[in-house]
Formats: C-alpha cells, structure tokens, sequence
C-alpha cells in the first residue's frame, strides 16, 4: 500500500473529505499534526506528500518554527519527482518553495463556495484535464500567490485570485482553495468572525449546500487521480 505523508498545520483543518477518498482509493495516510508539536521525518520516504492549510504564511517560521522542515520535505519531494499536493497554505508553500511569491493580505480575500475556471494549460494535466469549465469549491484565505514559480502550469483561476491552481513538474499541484471541505465545513466557521468582515454566515452556508451537489464528483476525481499518481 503506498504512504502519503500528510502535514496538518492546524487543530481544525483535517484533510477531511479528501483523505477519505484518498484511503478509499488506496493509500495510507501518515498524519503528522504539526501545529501540536509533533515531529516531521528529516527525510520523507513516502510515496507523496500533502500538505494541507492554516492561518500562516508559507515562510512563517515564527509563529510556526515547523512550517521550515516543512519546506525542507516538500522541497525533496519535488528535486526526486514524488508527488506532492498542497491545499491553500500547502499550496503556498510549495509556489514558495519552487521559487514563486506569496504575499500576506493580498488582494480581496475569498469566503466560501467560490466559482472557479478551468484554464486551458489544465487540457492535458494529469489531475485537472478534463474537468468541468465551470466547477466551485471552498475557499478560506486573506493571503494568496503572486507569482507562479518559473515553467509552472496555471491551471485554475477565480475573479478575485488569478492562481488559484497550479503545477510544478509532473507530479506537484498546489490549490489556493479547499477540496476537502464542503458545507459542513463552511457551517462550523466562527458565526462572529464571518459578521466582522462584512459575510453573513447563513448565506456563506446556504450558497455551499446549494453548490456541492455539482461540486463535490470534480473533487472526488481530483482525489482519485491523485491517488493513482501516488500510487504509480
């Protein structure tokens, strides 16, 4: 069975949906909950990497000393060809570590069920082809890629964040949005924090039920591609 080695950088953001389907699809996950403290290997000898999201900034090191051996991790990863997939943070920082920009509070942020497009250099991606135009998916984010990394494929945009899903190599995807979320997740977000910016937080819910009947199948097979990389 191939091991993806998966690095949670935060209590509440869980790979949820999508490593279930990633299991169901037949890998093991090796969940390493960072944000509490616990060890990331010094030399991944997993089939793949992920990376998932957090309230951080790729090079944060700060306030998250292990988002460094992070980097260290995908970095390999990408140099020997392993597949990696990396979700908003995760995303991020993998445009950071392949030589692109990230920039805090960049532009207008992006709550909640968001319609993305699919661009035309996604035609022949092993994870993107094929999908539909049109498709929405979650989105929690204030920062945001400003610049691709050198020779990587853009493959997703939205109105307000142009990379919104992108390639480095063959076999390294980073999305600015969340395909392990659906209304659920959308439902649990602080009512409060939602009304502070200006969102009301049962139309954010209303409008991801609404969407995730068409949304969820696209990040379903995203999910089994990928597995099928890994598993390759």
């Amino acid at each position: 069975m191939s091991r993806l080695l998966v690095v949670q950088n935060h209590r509440g953001g869980g790979a949820g949906r999508f490593g279930d389907w990633l299991v169901a699809d037949g890998l093991s996950l090796d969940v390493v909950h960072a944000y509490a403290g616990e060890p990331l290997p010094g030399h991944s000898e997993h089939d793949g990497v992920m990376v998932l999201g957090g309230g951080y900034l790729p090079d944060d090191d700060a306030r998250a000393p292990w988002l460094a051996p992070t980097r260290a991790l995908v970095a390999d990863a990408v140099e020997r060809g392993a597949p990696v997939f990396g979700i908003c943070l995760g995303g991020q920082l993998l445009a950071r570590v392949a030589g692109g920009t990230v920039r805090g509070e960049h532009g207008e942020p992006e709550f909640g069920s968001t319609p993305l497009t699919l661009r035309s250099e996604a035609g022949t991606d092993p994870l993107f082809g094929g999908l539909p135009e049109r498709v929405t998916a979650v989105e929690h984010h204030v920062d945001a890629v400003t610049a691709l990394p050198p020779g990587a494929a853009w493959l997703m945009a939205s109105e307000r964040c142009p990379y919104q899903a992108f390639r480095v190599g063959e076999r390294a995807w980073g999305v600015q949005f969340h395909p392990e979320a659906g209304a659920d997740r959308v439902r649990s977000w602080d009512a409060g924090r939602m009304r502070a910016r200006g969102l009301d937080p049962v139309e954010l819910t209303r409008r991801a039920e609404l969407d995730e009947p068409a949304a969820e199948p696209v990040w379903r097979e995203v999910a089994r591609r990928f597995a099928a990389v890994v598993a390759a």
